[in-house]
């Protein structure tokens, strides 16, 4: 799937089984809280912190949140009228241009 065709997607089913889009502030808000939760996993796989749940579930619940980010990032795009992948493109352009040699050069990343 093309980052086009998951905005697609995403357009499709909240106009047919999601009724409408949430204002952007509220998606804003949404997508901050997703955030949340992923990190909520990262710290607790990664970092120092126990986990509530099995070790084993760890990696599932940090992918379905991923995925939640997603998604609420494809509805602002959507609703701003952003063409992520097109976006997407632009940005490498960019830090290929800006950081094409800086981190190479960088003697904590060695």
């Amino acid at each position: 799937m093309t980052i086009s065709q998951a905005q697609q997607d995403v357009d499709q089913w909240i106009k047919t089984v999601g009724v409408k889009y949430f204002s952007p502030l509220t998606n804003l808000g949404i997508l901050m809280e997703e955030l949340g939760e992923m990190s909520r996993h990262m710290v607790r796989i990664y970092g120092e912190q126990s986990y509530k749940v099995s070790p084993e579930d760890a990696p599932a619940m940090l992918k379905e949140e991923m995925a939640d980010v997603m998604w609420v990032l494809l509805c602002l795009a959507n609703q701003t009228g952003v063409n992520l992948e097109e976006a997407l493109q632009k940005s490498f352009e960019k830090k290929n241009k800006r950081d094409g040699e800086r981190h190479k050069q960088n003697e904590k990343l060695r």
